[in-house]
């Protein structure tokens, strides 16, 4: 039996990541993420699914963040009745990160309806925090390296792909044929997270292209870290960094005791204004063993970070005039705290804005770093006065030579592999590197392509 493979997201972008595998009788979705950025993408979650949510008999997600768990409270709001099968760690990040994203939309809508700035009248949220969560009954956790057998049909199997905790690398079986989902690799020797796991074989592979064309600055992060902290402080100002809840937001504070305890920055407070980002880094110490940070390790943030929890908390970090750290989400600006942070620091030229990592076009974080001198936030023009700098090699995806590490642990090509999860440039720079350097057939599919595999 033919199997057709629909790229529904996940191409010609790095967001909104939906890969539709059909065969006789069984529709499944890998990953099933939110569009971001760009406004034309982000449009694209508001249209009807190209397929009927209740014809989805199963969804199989690579890890939890947004673009490729986001969608999940739409799908089940407009019918599928399926299992969500992922890893625990992914299971548990979920239940964090898809009712905060109702929330935060509730809440965006409420703010721009009361405040008038919305085209919309009134402004809807794509979903609310109690569909989100209703969604959550839907997710099936699997152990990772254990065969998850679904009717008999399909087998599919879990393995680490770094990144943030619980990320897998998707291996299925279906109709004789392997077909492998690289999810997004994570990094060798990352500070926090196991390295990719090498795969051997596939038939068909689908592999991210995030950083498919460039290499990752080799500086160690917390000279740079240290650096900037040290440089804002001496001019009083406050350093804020937009930090992707899960995963970075971790990385940071790893790096922010052990420069606290080599007394290689001031002794300032560092805050995490983030709830989600504080629950995420507490279900670190829930999955031991699928990281590299011990227990003790885990418990470090308590002591190096003051957490946040109340908004009326957060709104205080603004009018104190302390040199100060924050971190708070969203790691690309496009929502939540730190946009009220941002108002308040931004135009202020003794503050930095410090990213920690891949900006998607389109975003505000995509503008501060390449140079806007001002960004609309909640209706209005904030300008861009601060200091503005990127910890890039602070990213949790792995670049093209470590891409192409992993892909060289495979026995032999796989019948096609298709380059996705990148912007075109990247996405084609690393089909010409595989095709040069290993002689594989690739692919750079493009939204909404089908594919039959033979």
């Amino acid at each position: 039996m033919t199997i057709k493979l629909t790229f529904l997201g996940g191409v010609e972008t790095v967001t909104g990541s939906k890969y539709l595998l059909e065969t006789e009788g069984l529709r499944v979705l890998v990953d099933c993420g939110l569009f971001q950025g760009y406004k034309q993408l982000r449009l694209r979650n508001w249209a009807p699914l190209p397929v009927d949510p209740a014809k989805v008999d199963l969804v199989v997600l690579t890890h939890a963040h947004l673009d490729h768990s986001g969608y999940l409270p739409l799908l089940v709001k407009n019918g599928f009745k399926g299992p969500v099968v992922c890893t625990a760690g992914t299971r548990d990040l979920c239940a964090i990160l898809l009712p905060d994203s109702g929330f935060l939309q509730e809440k965006d809508a409420e703010f721009a309806n009361r405040h008038g700035f919305s085209k919309h009248h009134p402004a809807l949220p794509l979903y609310t925090q109690k569909e989100a969560e209703d969604s959550l009954e839907s997710i099936v956790p699997v152990d990772f390296n254990k065969e998850f057998d679904f009717q008999g049909k399909l087998k599919v199997r879990f393995q680490f792909a770094g990144h943030i905790l619980g990320a897998a690398i998707v291996k299925m079986v279906l109709n004789d044929r392997t077909i492998v989902f690289s999810g997004d690799l994570g990094r060798y020797k990352d500070a926090t997270m196991l390295d990719p796991v090498p795969i051997s074989q596939a038939d068909y592979l689908l592999v991210e292209s995030t950083y498919g064309n460039r290499h990752h600055d080799t500086q160690d992060p917390e000279n740079v870290l240290a650096d900037a902290i040290n440089r804002t402080a001496n001019r009083g100002g406050t350093v804020l960094i937009p930090s992707f809840a899960v995963g970075r937001a971790q990385s940071l504070l790893f790096h922010l005791h052990r420069l606290k305890a080599e007394q290689r920055i001031p002794d300032l407070p560092i805050f995490l204004d983030s709830p989600m980002a504080v629950k995420a880094t507490e279900t670190f110490r829930k999955h031991l063993g699928d990281h590299r940070l011990t227990a003790d390790e885990c418990d470090w943030s308590r002591n190096t970070a003051h957490y946040v929890q109340s908004v009326e908390e957060s709104k205080e970090l603004d009018w104190n005039r302390m040199p100060k750290v924050i971190i708070s989400a969203s790691g690309m600006a496009t929502g939540g705290r730190v946009l009220h942070h941002l108002k308040h620091y931004a135009p202020d030229h003794r503050n930095m804005i410090l990213f920690a990592g891949y900006q998607a076009g389109g975003t505000r974080g995509a503008a501060i770093t390449a140079g806007a001198k001002s960004v609309k936030i909640h209706g209005a023009q904030v300008q861009i006065r601060a200091e503005v700098d990127n910890l890039h090699m602070l990213s949790a995806h792995a670049d093209s030579d470590e891409i192409m590490r992993w892909l060289g642990e495979l026995d032999h090509a796989p019948q096609m592999t298709f380059i996705t999860h990148g912007e075109p440039d990247a996405a084609d720079a690393l089909r010409h590197r595989v095709e040069s350097e290993y002689g594989w057939e690739c692919s750079v599919p493009y939204y909404r392509e089908e594919v039959i595999l033979t």
